[in-house]
């Protein structure tokens, strides 16, 4: 059997779901809740990632990222993923430091984008997802469209992610202030699609709460997981 290597703590909450949702998947997949997977989670500090990009010291970042899947490979996980958005932002550079394969979160997303036949898509997510062009380059490249909300909505939902959610916390009044920011992209921007570019962001934000499809990038990444453990 293959076993998994997730590079977690991006946040706590988030590395829980992979966790779970990874196992209830291949249960499903297996049909039989008396198996479970075999995966190694390396868990590393969230806020030192946010500080290095802050800091722009992306080198570092790559190292600190690099050597968090370089462990898990030498402990021998046969594929790897990184269990967060934001650290894609180094996904290229941290792929050539191992030699199993590596899932990309956004190469996943955007796969999905396509088979939906979404072209004018939304996205909310940390600040550095949201300014940067790591998400955004296969959309374009795709001939698709990607936007984001404006610099102080940016802040706002970078601020409630980083001081609520991803702490846990859900507060009925977030959920509503990112509804009406989404709902405002929807309408100016014509959207057919949202992603939520955060893995945490599914905590507050379901499929029911808009009129278009939402892109749980968690999901979406967790199945692509299940699917190289039965390559």
């Amino acid at each position: 059997m293959k076993r998994a290597g997730i590079i977690g703590g991006l946040g706590p909450e988030s590395t829980v779901e992979y966790y779970q949702s990874f196992i209830h998947k291949y249960q499903d997949r297996m049909n039989s809740k008396k198996i479970l997977p075999e995966l190694f989670i390396n868990s590393i500090n969230m806020y030192k990632v946010f500080q290095l990009i802050s800091e722009d010291k992306i080198n570092e970042l790559v190292e600190y990222v690099g050597s968090a899947a370089q462990k898990l490979e030498e402990i021998g996980a046969d594929f790897v993923v990184i269990s967060a958005n934001t650290p894609h932002i180094v996904f290229d550079e941290v792929r050539k430091k191992v030699t199993v394969p590596m899932i990309s979160i956004v190469e996943s997303t955007y796969e999905k984008a396509d088979q939906l036949g979404l072209q004018n898509v939304g996205m909310l997510g940390t600040k550095f997802t949201m300014e940067n062009d790591f998400f955004k380059k296969p959309f374009l490249t795709g001939s698709k469209k990607i936007v984001v909300p404006s610099e102080e909505d940016q802040q706002f939902i970078h601020q409630k992610i980083v001081d609520e959610i991803e702490n846990g916390v859900i507060k009925q009044e977030t959920k509503i202030a990112f509804l009406k920011i989404i709902n405002k992209l929807i309408e100016d921007e014509r959207l057919d699609g949202v992603i939520l570019g955060c893995t945490e962001l599914p905590m507050i934000l379901k499929d029911d709460d808009v009129s278009i499809p939402l892109l749980n990038t968690t999901d979406i990444h967790v199945n692509k997981m299940i699917e190289q453990l039965f390559k």
